[in-house]
């Protein structure tokens, strides 16, 4: 089956047009895609023509209106019921695995913890927990899987240096498509965080949509990052994915790099959490998770201190970089910016002062605290969007 590099960026041959007008509105006609897309009539008949016969799509005929005549007037709608997906995010602490259809709707979803154990012992035991789950959806057919995570991705073979994990040249690809019999695509989790943006957003039945525009994606949770999509494409460094790991903040925290003030051991919730031990507002925790238990406390003053000053490391570092890459939009994705109320509120003040001074909307990702969920879900959709009809001869 082999790995298959991620394909993020909005594809523009007819079948994959079609394909992504009908997950965006099914069921819908060839002359509502003609006129959402600008394809021709006689081209999107082709192109449906060839997806219906792939099985990729399905006819309504109990759908037509009542006289209208000849197939071109019968609706259709992606085949959400035969196949599935299967997407799985692996993260420092904790793994998820999802289901979705050829939408990129999640049908469902189960959590484990990342196992700690060598890299192969590790990968074979999430190979065997998704292999488990996927015993839920077993009348369809799994066509393909796809994992984002963090690190250095070798897209390709579909290796990942994962330095949290202790990770190097990790066989994910192999080991997941040897247990699981499909394609398997590998991508760093904050690009296929922003292609979820990018694919999954608000219109993309629109053949152009983002092909004219800069989005950058700036991402904190346990880790913090960058990605960049230019022209409806996401850029995808050949030596690594865009980092702001040891992005100076002046802090005092001390990283591992050897410096001080690096924005990741000084706005991650790992980091603030332990410093919030340290303050005795919360107890000794293994689990970094528990830092919601410090955004309860938000109100305390000493928390209240304490949240307040990552969100203005982050909104400082929110501005320079808006004057380092000086993008149309940004969007700022992870649960730091979704789930800690003091960094929502700051974040949302700095977004709306950099759109009034320079125009640039900034907003928060569209998927909330999921916005890994569907960086998985986007990897394991991404070449089966980018070109529908040659993935479909891999199955």
């Amino acid at each position: 089956m082999g790995t298959v590099p991620a394909r993020f960026f909005l594809a523009d041959n007819p079948a994959a047009v079609v394909l992504r007008a009908a997950s965006a509105s099914s069921p819908t006609t060839r002359d509502v895609v003609s006129a959402a897309t600008g394809l021709s009539a006689a081209t999107v008949n082709r192109a449906v023509a060839a997806l219906l016969d792939a099985g990729l799509l399905r006819e309504r005929a109990d759908l037509t209106v009542p006289g209208a005549v000849g197939r071109p007037r019968i609706p259709f709608e992606v085949n959400q019921s035969r196949f599935v997906t299967v997407g799985i995010h692996i993260g420092a602490s904790k793994t998820r695995i999802l289901a979705t259809d050829l939408r990129g709707q999640i049908l469902g979803g189960a959590e484990l913890v990342t196992p700690k154990s060598a890299q192969r012992v590790a990968l074979e035991t999430i190979a065997v927990s998704a292999a488990q789950f996927l015993r839920r959806f077993s009348r369809r057919t799994l066509v393909w899987a796809g994992v984002a995570t963090g690190g250095r991705i070798e897209p390709t073979r579909g290796e990942v240096d994962h330095p949290r994990l202790g990770w190097q040249a990790a066989p994910v690809g192999a080991v997941l498509g040897q247990a699981l019999n499909v394609p398997v695509t590998v991508a760093a989790h904050v690009e296929a965080m922003a292609a979820a943006e990018l694919l999954f957003g608000s219109r993309p039945a629109t053949r152009h949509v983002g092909t004219t525009s800069s989005t950058l994606y700036f991402y904190s949770r346990q880790t913090v990052g960058l990605a960049l999509v230019v022209d409806g494409k996401v850029y995808s460094p050949s030596n690594g994915p865009l980092s702001i790991a040891h992005f100076p903040t002046g802090s005092g925290q001390p990283c591992e790099c050897g410096r001080k003030g690096c924005l990741e051991v000084s706005a991650s919730d790992a980091s603030v959490l332990r410093r919030a031990v340290e303050a005795g507002l919360v107890t000794r925790s293994v689990d970094p998770s528990d830092i919601e238990r410090l955004y309860r406390l938000s109100s305390n003053h000493s928390a209240h201190e304490l949240l307040v000053n990552r969100a203005q490391l982050l909104a400082e570092a929110l501005t320079i970089l808006r004057d380092v890459f000086n993008p149309d939009h940004i969007i700022l994705g992870g649960q730091t910016f979704t789930a800690d109320p003091v960094a929502h509120q700051y974040l949302r003040a700095q977004g709306h002062a950099l759109q009034s001074q320079f125009g640039t909307t900034v907003v928060m990702s569209r998927f909330g605290n999921r916005v890994q969920d569907f960086a998985a879900t986007v990897t394991s959709l991404s070449a089966i969007r980018a070109d529908p009809l040659a993935a479909s001869r891999r199955w």
